[in-house]
């Protein structure tokens, strides 16, 4: 039942748990808050589907784009604009039927390439958004099933790149490596010091990475040898929380506010309760 009609039974589309903001979505790829901090941008991974999401509201399509979701692609992840309350524009990670690319959504129009050409596989085509300035796009990318791409400076896969040529149609610079070695990509999150946080799974564990601020690389800070599948990472002041996919739970991590090195063993949060948390 719900709080407002205790004694009728909610429909299929509704929760009683007040944590729960959305239900009824297709697979889910990724997820952006929206500036007015009470809605959120949802991406449907199988459908390319974009809908906005509010406590007590019904979903909204605000965008659909054409992806390839067979394996694990699809509409992966999504990153506002920094200047999105003037501009509208969002970008997007998604797969096609030749590739991984980041897409630009402007309203009303259809999507434009921002970076294209990075390898598709028949798995490991995860990637993650994340805004490190205005002018600096973080892209991460999954290794397309193939170990030694992700090594290998030529290809674009397995990488954390900074991409700083935004506009479509324009060759800009390369981007630039920041990591290379990504396995199946989770997920790239910044905290209020400027440093970078990288979530991947790879054959032998999964990884929390990090950049600090001045570039220097410090991998690992946390290793999962049991490897429940991390994916979504926020960071704040002094803490990291990352989903945890087969470990259906949030593990928060303590971290030194000043070094960002993890002081202790993660705390799990919401342990059993959602399900698989991306």
């Amino acid at each position: 039942t719900t709080p407002e009609n205790p004694d009728v039974p909610p429909g299929p589309c509704v929760d009683p748990d007040p944590n729960v903001v959305a239900t009824c979505l297709g697979t889910t790829g990724g997820l952006v808050m929206l500036p007015d901090g009470m809605s959120a941008l949802v991406a449907e991974r199988t459908t390319g589907r974009i809908v906005q999401v509010a406590q007590g509201q019904p979903p909204i399509e605000v965008a659909s784009v054409d992806v390839d979701a067979s394996g694990d692609g699809g509409l992966l992840d999504l990153a506002l604009s920094p200047s999105y309350a003037e501009d509208g524009l969002l970008y997007a990670y998604i797969t096609t039927g030749s590739d991984n690319r980041v897409v630009r959504i402007a309203p009303g129009d259809t999507p434009k390439n921002i970076l294209t050409g990075i390898p598709k596989g028949t798995q490991g085509n995860r990637g993650a958004l994340d805004f490190y300035s205005p002018n600096q796009l973080l892209v991460l990318t999954g290794d397309a099933g193939s170990p030694a791409s992700a090594t290998n400076p030529a290809s674009l896969a397995g990488k954390l790149l900074r991409v700083e040529s935004l506009v479509p149609a324009q060759t800009g610079p390369a981007p630039e490596v920041a990591l290379s070695g990504i396995g199946t990509a989770g997920d790239v999150c910044i905290d209020p010091t400027g440093g970078i946080w990288v979530t991947d799974r790879t054959a032998v564990e999964d990884r929390l990475q990090r950049i600090d601020p001045l570039g220097a690389v410090i991998s690992p800070v946390w290793t999962w040898p049991d490897r429940p599948g991390v994916a979504g990472c926020g960071a704040g002041p002094g803490a990291v929380a990352i989903s945890l996919t087969q470990g259906q739970a949030v593990a928060v991590l303590v971290t030194d506010p000043e070094t960002g090195a993890v002081t202790g063993a993660p705390t799990l949060l919401a342990e059993g309760r959602y399900g698989q948390l991306n």
